[in-house]
């Protein structure tokens, strides 16, 4: 009789049950109780806490705390509830912010300083994007091409001549545009009369009236009172913007990388082809 029941599968998958729930529970002896434990540890209570006093400048009361604590635990059982319906998928916004915060945390590797010697680097590797520009100083007459007409040339020679020899007899027609300029860059005159006017400025000489200079809105007569060429800047003077570019390089470079690391892992397949996409553009995902 005992040999019959020992025989009995019904027993061997009752022993086997039993052991395997022994050995699960020595495996798993202090572990939380499931997947759908919530712990608010001390680390989570005082952060909690430390963001209450950033708010308000003191920290939060007994019943202001448990406030916070229910509030996360009420935000962490709706997050829970929302990854188990996969509400998070498909979702461009939520998508959007899961990847900008895996941008950030490589950004978070990258050294935020610079040594001298980079700083000095970068600037010799990219001297015409931090050029000082030449700065004029000077006084323009303006003629109005459409008032003047056909006497244009001529108007515009016999002020000059009388400009050459001390006089003024002709002092150009009414404009809203400055009659001079003190100390301002290529970029500011480029900015008030034009390109090709700021352009001209470059081959006139200084103290004497030259013209006529084209600019987007007519003729004028232009004496350059003074002129300061453009140099490339000794390091001190540009370091700020030197330091943030090359640090903003940095971070381009280091994204670049870490993305590269990580689509190594992948192979991709497109399998409706974009419109316009040649077979070389696609052949990366292949």
């Amino acid at each position: 009789m005992l040999r019959r029941i020992l025989r009995e599968p019904l027993l061997h998958f009752v022993v086997l049950g039993a052991l395997l729930f022994m050995v699960y529970g020595v495996l798993n002896r202090g572990a939380p109780a499931g997947a759908d434990a919530i712990v608010v540890d001390a680390m989570r209570v005082e952060s909690l806490a430390a963001q209450f006093q950033r708010a308000w400048q003191r920290p939060p009361g007994a019943q202001e705390l448990q406030g916070l604590i229910d509030t996360w635990v009420r935000e962490e059982v709706m997050y829970r509830e929302a990854l188990a319906l996969q509400l998070d998928r498909d979702d461009p916004v939520v998508r959007r912010r899961v990847v900008q915060k895996l941008g950030f945390m490589a950004d978070a590797q990258v050294p935020v300083e610079a040594s001298e010697q980079e700083l000095q680097s970068w600037l010799d590797a990219h001297p015409d994007d931090y050029r000082v520009e030449p700065r004029y100083a000077l006084r323009q007459l303006y003629f109005d091409p459409a008032r003047r007409g056909p006497r244009l040339d001529a108007d515009v020679a016999a002020a000059r001549a009388a400009l050459e020899h001390g006089s003024a007899a002709d002092p150009g027609d009414a404009t809203l545009l400055p009659a001079s300029l003190d100390a301002a860059s290529s970029t500011e005159v480029a900015r008030v009369f034009g390109q090709e006017f700021a352009d001209a400025l470059a081959a006139l000489p200084v103290g004497r009236w030259q013209g006529p200079i084209l600019s987007g809105y007519g003729v004028h007569l232009v004496e350059i009172r003074a002129r300061e060429p453009g140099r490339m800047p000794v390091l001190a003077e540009v370091r700020a913007a030197v330091e943030r570019d090359l640090l903003r390089n940095r971070t381009d470079v280091s994204a670049e990388a870490y993305y590269e690391s990580l689509r190594q892992r992948y192979s991709v397949r497109i399998e409706a082809r974009p419109p316009g996409a040649s077979d070389d553009s696609l052949a990366r995902a292949d």
